[in-house]
This record gives structure tokens, C-alpha cells and sequence, in this order.
């Protein structure tokens, strides 16, 4: 499969989370200075506390991260809601909020979530994607489209039942007459039933195993001839159609390559701290 030549786009790895995180990271408040001399890397002091011009920068990336455009107005805007937040602060500090059991859990969670980031971008910049990963990773997937070299995507509809004793009642249905979109919506216990069994386009190796060899052998407008075993239950899919179109170019699948493959060191890095650890879930 050309799982990264799709159009979705991987999350972005190491969003800050919220304005705070960068508060807290990098010195929102440090120690009273005088009102009229600030540090070097200060940007603005409020009632004597500093706002580092490091804290402003991360204020800044995380609003860009979410779409906005850098410019003077936005780092105003951006310094200007850090004074609020100073302020705010600081009168829940005078009104003996900052040691409330809700304050201590609130702030734990910021620091665990700015630490988790930070984890990350560190593991993730001592073991970067190369170049040369992400161009065998490209040519790994064009060598796995065979010798015509083409994308082939399947339009699939889907029956999703609990037994194999439904399936086979829902099968029976269809071979009378009844249409496969009547009997999905009839029922299909996936949430697309409401939409007939829908799914849309997919390429087989983008399922599991037992669809992907049934999509291979389908003609357009069949229906699986026996029901299909799941972890989930019990399944009935249709081919609704079927087309093939080229693969993207290097220069054009090369970012949607090199996310994937950032994805897959950051879960293999996750797992390996799972396995490390003792985990217990009530």
C-alpha cells in the first residue's frame, strides 16, 4: 500500500499545547526586578515579574501552529494576552488560589504535557528521518505497486454483524434481491450503516489481510461470497468500483513520506516505553 501517498496528512508531532506550557517551560515569571530595567532576554516585566522573550516565541509558534500568519500584530496580540495571564496570576496568587489542590493538579498536568513534548522533539532530533529514509521508503513503495507501476483503489461497501450465523442470514438477503445498501442499513452494526454500508476508496493494503484478498478477486458490483472473520465480528463487503492512476513523484510525496515515517519512530519509541513499564488500568 502507499500509505503515505494519501492525502491526509499526518498530525504534526510536537504541538505545544497551550500558551501555558511555554509559561512554565521557560520562565514565565522569574524573580521582581525594577520596574525600570529589564534583563536582556526579557520582553516585558508586569508589577516587577518577567516575561521572557523566550516564552513570547513559544506563545508565538503555537499560534502559527494553528493556522495563524506571523506578524507585528500577532506578536502584540500574543505578548499582550501573556500580560493579561501575568496579572491573572498574580491576583490568584494574592487571593490564595496558587496553592488550591485544583491549581497543584492543573499545573502538574501542563508540565507532564510540556515534558511529553519535549521528550519527544529531543528523541525525535537524536534520531532524525534522512533523506536517504525517506527515498527508500519511496522507492519500497513503487516496488510494491508491481510491474504496471499504478495505484489501485477500491470503492468499498461493508456489512459489519456480530456471527458468522448473521452474516450468512444478511448474504442470503442479498442473493434473493434485496439491495446491498437496504440490507446494510437493516443490520450492519458499523456506524456507516446509515450510509448503507459505505466506506469509499481505499487500497487493499490499507486493510486487514482478509478484506485485501477479497477486494483482489472481486469484479465490480459483487458482493463477497462468504462472509469475511474479524477481530470485530463478521463482515460482507461489496466492490462498488474500481480505478487505477499513478503514483505521485518523489518531490511530491516526499513530506507525506518523511511525517510517516516520523509517526512510526515516534510509536516505536512509545512502545518501547510501554514495554519498559509497569502500567496498571483500572
Amino acid at each position: 500500500m502507499l500509505q503515505y501517498f494519501r492525502k491526509e496528512l499526518f498530525m504534526k508531532f510536537h504541538s505545544i499545547r497551550f500558551i501555558a506550557s511555554a509559561l512554565i517551560a521557560f520562565g514565565f515569571v522569574s524573580a521582581a526586578y525594577s520596574q525600570n530595567s529589564l534583563p536582556v532576554n526579557a520582553a516585558a516585566s508586569v508589577n516587577g515579574f518577567i516575561i521572557s522573550n523566550d516564552a513570547v516565541e513559544q506563545g508565538i509558534q503555537a499560534a502559527l501552529s494553528q493556522g495563524q500568519k506571523d506578524s507585528p500584530e500577532l506578536r502584540k496580540a500574543v505578548l499582550g494576552k501573556m500580560i493579561e495571564i501575568s496579572l491573572l496570576s498574580q491576583q490568584a496568587d494574592k487571593d490564595g488560589l496558587a496553592n488550591s489542590d485544583r491549581a497543584n493538579s492543573q499545573l502538574a498536568l501542563i508540565r507532564q504535557n510540556y515534558l511529553a513534548d519535549l521528550e519527544l522533539s529531543t528523541y525525535m532530533s537524536q534520531n532524525p528521518v534522512s533523506d536517504a529514509d525517506v527515498q527508500a521508503e519511496y522507492n519500497r513503495e513503487i516496488a510494491s505497486l508491481g510491474p504496471q507501476g499504478m495505484i489501485v483503489e477500491y470503492k468499498v461497501s461493508d456489512i459489519a454483524v456480530a456471527t458468522e450465523a448473521d452474516a450468512q442470514a444478511a448474504l442470503a438477503r442479498i442473493k434473493k434481491g434485496e439491495s446491498f445498501d437496504k440490507v446494510a442499513r437493516s443490520v450492519s452494526l458499523a456506524p456507516n450503516k446509515v450510509q448503507g454500508g459505505a466506506v469509499g476508496w481505499v487500497q487493499a493494503g490499507q486493510t486487514l489481510p482478509q478484506i485485501a484478498s477479497a477486494l483482489t478477486t472481486l469484479a465490480k458490483g459483487q458482493v463477497s461470497p462468504a462472509p469475511i472473520q474479524m477481530p470485530q465480528g463478521w463482515y460482507l463487503i461489496k466492490l462498488e468500483d474500481k480505478k487505477s492512476s499513478k503514483p505521485p513523484t518523489f518531490e511530491q510525496a516526499k513530506a507525506a513520506i518523511r511525517n510517516g515515517l516520523m509517526q512510526k519512530k515516534q510509536f516505536e519509541f512509545l512502545s518501547q516505553l510501554r514495554q519498559g513499564a509497569n502500567i496498571v488500568v483500572r
